[in-house]
């Protein structure tokens, strides 16, 4: 529902000197369960946007890492303005004028975000400098971030932003973004989308890798498609629409959802009086929560990253439990003060947003995380029966249409795409009463989108009750019976999403849902009411 202002169409023509940026020719990659690059062929000229288009497990993010040096071809070249050139390792790359954006990010989370900016700099350059020079570039492109911070204290939309940052602070030739605004609130994406062209405009080129079709459409000159690793095609897409685009991505346009209105029934989570001081100094203060979560609805929460989205879902699945005991209750049964596990027990299914460390162990197999939260295969004895481990994530595998090589396969092995589906699917799969998730279609493509949404519609329509904590507002308009909006550790009142609007919304991100005294309204007031006086 999101919409983006139109690219300028002239701006490729405007900056098309006779040599190619960049050039790839034959490459190949092949690992031992799958080839993930076969003969692909990619062209970029000085000044384009470039998007590279593709399913989960496409190929997009090895040929990225090649282009950027942290991975090898097995066979093939590649020519960097018009020479030959063999990059060896990212730093050579940083040399050349390339610069990277991982969609999972390459942060220590022991060191401030300047600390991390610092390392892939000019060493001549003193971090007090590089500090300032964060705060410039964050302020110039409207990306807020504090240099001081240390990285674990930031949430992964914050995370993303330093990552983008220090792209920006190389001034470079050619800027890979993979999934560069999954975490994004519309804002953020249209000040990004602004950055870019003014980068473009210069002389720079940017190759994008994204799987919001809007977003491709909208921003970039020219779209290179991969399925299975080899180039399906080459378009225009500001000639083509969302439903052939996804033709040539996935073979097919992906199933619309089918959104009835729910039927909600008792209360199932219930959150009154939340209020939980910070942990760390960077941490965000929990003030005064309320709102319940009803059998059968899914209730979304929408907000800028950063304004207590983590607090509140630590305290939700028992990662933080400070909470008075009464103030979270589960079917009116209170719950603030158990376990993780207890409040599996109790029906209360989490999926936190890093998939990499928290959702899943990256060196151990699918099937040993299936394990992290499913126990039917774990005998009372505590002996597990691992036929049935492999059968379960064997099960998960298909359900999710995971790309993966077997439940052998390391959750690090697959694309974040394929692991994100198969944590979701984990979860879902589990039948829960109380489902609670963040971010859930987190870097997947339309299709996987499409699946992830409507099984948590179903699961919905079921009977479970789930609260999705999502930065993507379409996402969040198009699945969730009621809103409400994180702000500044605060939470609004609920507004029905047939009431409510982006513009709406996007006002309440903001906190001005809040009384001159800094209070949120009473929640019982009416939610039409609500959007009349938010509009006056």
């Amino acid at each position: 529902m999101n919409t983006i202002a139109t690219p300028k169409e002239t701006a490729a023509a405007t900056a098309a000197p006779a040599a190619l940026r960049l050039e790839l020719s034959g490459i190949t990659k092949q690992y031992p369960a799958v080839r993930a690059n076969d003969n692909v062929h990619l062209r970029v000229k000085p000044g384009e946007i470039h998007a590279v288009l593709g399913e989960n497990g496409a190929g997009k993010s090895t040929m990225m890492k090649m282009i950027y040096g942290a991975v090898q071809p097995d066979a093939g070249e590649i020519r960097w303005n018009g020479q030959l050139a063999h990059i060896a390792n990212p730093a050579a790359a940083r040399k050349l004028g390339i610069s990277m954006v991982y969609q999972h990010f390459s942060l220590f989370d022991t060191l401030t975000a300047a600390e991390n900016v610092w390392l892939g700099l000019d060493k001549s350059l003193a971090l007090p400098t590089v500090s300032q020079r964060i705060v410039d570039v964050a302020h110039t492109y409207g990306l807020d971030i504090d240099p001081l911070r240390p990285v674990h204290t930031l949430s992964v939309g914050e995370r993303q932003r330093v990552e983008i940052v220090r792209a920006l602070l190389t001034d470079p030739q050619l800027l890979i973004l993979d999934e560069p605004t999954s975490v994004l609130t519309p804002q953020a994406v249209d000040k990004l989308f602004v950055t870019l062209r003014q980068l473009a405009d210069k002389g720079t080129s940017i190759l994008y890798i994204s799987h919001k079709l809007d977003e491709i459409r909208a921003l970039c000159h020219h779209c290179t498609v991969l399925r299975g690793g080899k180039v399906t095609g080459e378009v225009d897409p500001t000639q083509e629409s969302n439903a052939s685009l996804s033709r040539l991505m996935i073979g097919a346009e992906p199933p619309e959802l089918q959104h009835k209105a729910s039927k909600a029934g008792a209360a199932v989570l219930g959150v009154k009086g939340l209020s939980l001081a910070k942990l760390d100094p960077f941490a965000v203060e929990l003030k005064d929560i309320g709102f319940e979560v009803r059998a059968g609805e899914i209730l979304g929460v929408a907000g800028v990253s950063g304004n207590g989205q983590q607090e509140l879902l630590a305290a939700l699945s028992g990662e933080d439990r400070r909470a008075a005991p009464a103030a979270i209750t589960l079917f009116g049964k209170p719950i603030g003060d158990h376990s993780p596990r207890h409040r599996r027990k109790e029906g209360l299914h989490f999926v936190p947003e890093e998939r990499l460390g928290r959702g899943a162990v990256p060196t151990m197999t699918l099937a040993s995380n299936t394990l992290l939260t499913r126990t039917e295969a774990v005998m009372r004895s505590g002996w597990v029966r691992v036929p049935a481990v492999t059968k379960l994530a064997e099960h998960i595998i298909a359900r999710f249409n995971v790309k993966a090589g077997g439940p052998g396969a390391a959750a690090k092995s697959l694309s974040g795409g394929n692991l994100q589906k198969f944590i979701v699917g984990r979860e879902i799969d589990a039948n829960p009463k109380l489902l609670i998730v963040s971010q859930p279609t987190w870097g997947v493509d339309v299709g996987a989108a499409a699946l992830i949404r409507s099984e948590l519609l179903a699961l919905r329509d079921a009977g479970c009750a789930l609260l999705v904590v999502s930065e993507e507002l379409d996402e969040l308009f198009e699945i969730s019976d009621r809103l409400v909006v994180i702000a500044q550790g605060r939470v609004s009142p609920s507004i029905a999403v047939t009431d409510a609007t982006i513009e709406l919304i996007g006002e309440w991100m903001s906190g001005l849902w809040a009384q001159g005294d800094g209070a949120p309204r009473a929640a019982t007031a009416s939610p039409t009411l609500e959007v009349r006086h938010a509009q006056a």
